[in-house]
């Protein structure tokens, strides 16, 4: 571990580790459940100190991390594959494309890399307790790392979230209260328990850490490459924190001397889920009017990290664009058949990205290297894809009974 300060990506203060815990303390004062966060802290580490000490051969990635090793859960998380689709990449003219498999974490998703961060941090801490609220996929994972330490976590839920996720949290035995409404609503009560009831609140983005925690799969995205910088990296986008947290990666290793450009980041959200995308475009934040997708996952009215994933957007050069239900589901079924991968909607939102951007003007260059971050298992909602598609019948048991 180096040693760090947590700065606020608004106003730029800078406040020691135990000084703040979730927000800015000045800029988080203006924040109010039902808007994009204010006073979001970012963890800013001793970056010479990091650049004197890392060696690409053997890469130490506890350097960049905020919470030491000792208070690390047990359960393996992170060091997923990252494999190379080379026909993929030359049917789509690119010279490179990769797909970050996330989907084989231990709950099945890219978010058991905030959760066992933020319970190392509630170890650090002697917080027995970690609240959250989730579409499934964070609330699997905090429940899933809980199990692995014995700490307790309670999980609150939009009442429609798929059952295979709230199977998942019940049998690794967390507290699971499923609410009438939303998942801002149930953000918003999320809060509403730990300001009042104690707990350490995992919520994506209020609590730093879980950015900090997403970040590790863009440090293993540019190890996995060679120790080079992809040229663009496609990301489904909900919230903004997954975005949020690969673009920190990438700053990081810049401001450590390590790399000398950063990545475009293509942010890809559903067309009714596109908070995002409308705030980069028109520079204008206005709520998603109904986020209602199966891409589940990046459902979203009220985008907690709308800011900073503008703000990573615009920094590193990248763009966002939206795509449907059906773009989803037909690059889910692409993907799965072309390259063995099975991810949810809401990883699949980013190949389907990739495939409408290098269908229109706005290509990339034949020689680009790509990667597409598939952030979760198939298996967590197999309901999506049965829409589009039907089992095969029985046959008796004879070889006369076939036509193939």
């Amino acid at each position: 571990m180096t040693p760090f300060v947590y700065r606020c990506t608004d106003c730029g203060r800078t406040y020691s580790r135990d000084e703040v815990r979730y927000l800015c303390p000045t800029c988080g004062e203006s924040y109010r459940p039902g808007i994009p966060l204010t006073g979001v802290l970012e963890a800013v580490f001793d970056y010479p100190a990091i650049h004197g000490r890392f060696q690409p051969g053997r890469p130490d990635w506890g350097l960049f991390c905020a919470v030491e090793d000792r208070y690390h859960p047990p359960l393996p998380v992170g060091n997923t594959p990252m494999a190379r689709l080379d026909r993929t990449a030359a049917e789509l003219g690119l010279g490179t494309l990769w797909v970050k498999n996330d989907g084989l974490n231990p709950s099945g998703s890219l978010k058991d890399r905030a959760s066992f961060l933020v319970a190392a941090e509630a170890a650090r801490l002697g917080i027995d307790l970690i609240v959250a609220a989730s579409t499934g996929n964070a609330a699997s994972a905090l429940a899933a790392v809980c199990a692995s330490t014995g700490q307790k976590a309670l999980i609150f839920v939009p009442e429609k979230a798929p059952k295979a996720k709230l199977v998942q949290m019940v049998l690794y035995g967390a507290t699971v209260v499923p609410v009438k409404g939303t998942y801002d609503d149930a953000f918003r009560l999320s809060l509403d328990y730990t300001a009042k009831r104690g707990g350490l609140n995992r919520n994506t983005a209020y609590h730093p850490l879980t950015l900090e925690g997403k970040k590790t799969a863009g440090l293993e995205i540019w190890a996995q490459a060679g120790f080079r910088v992809p040229d663009a990296i496609f990301v489904s986008v909900g919230d903004g924190v997954i975005l949020g947290g690969v673009a920190k990666a990438f700053l990081d290793l810049n401001r450590a001397g390590l790399i000398d450009r950063l990545p475009r980041l293509i942010g890809v959200q559903a067309d009714t889920s596109d908070a995002i995308h409308r705030y980069v475009e028109t520079g204008v934040y206005s709520d998603a009017a109904n986020p209602t997708t199966r891409a589940d996952s990046i459902s979203v009215t009220c985008p907690s990290n709308a800011h900073g994933a503008r703000r990573a957007i615009l920094e590193s050069g990248g763009l966002t664009l939206t795509v449907t239900d059906e773009e989803i589901l037909s690059a889910q079924a692409t993907l799965a058949s072309r390259s063995g991968i099975f991810t949810e909607p809401a990883g699949a939102t980013a190949f389907a990205g990739l495939l409408k951007l290098q269908a229109s003007s706005r290509a990339l260059p034949a020689d680009a290297s790509a990667v597409i971050l598939a952030t979760g298992n198939g298996l967590k909602d197999v309901e999506a894809p049965l829409s589009r598609i039907s089992i095969p019948p029985a046959v008796e048991p004879v070889l006369e009974a076939l036509s193939l």
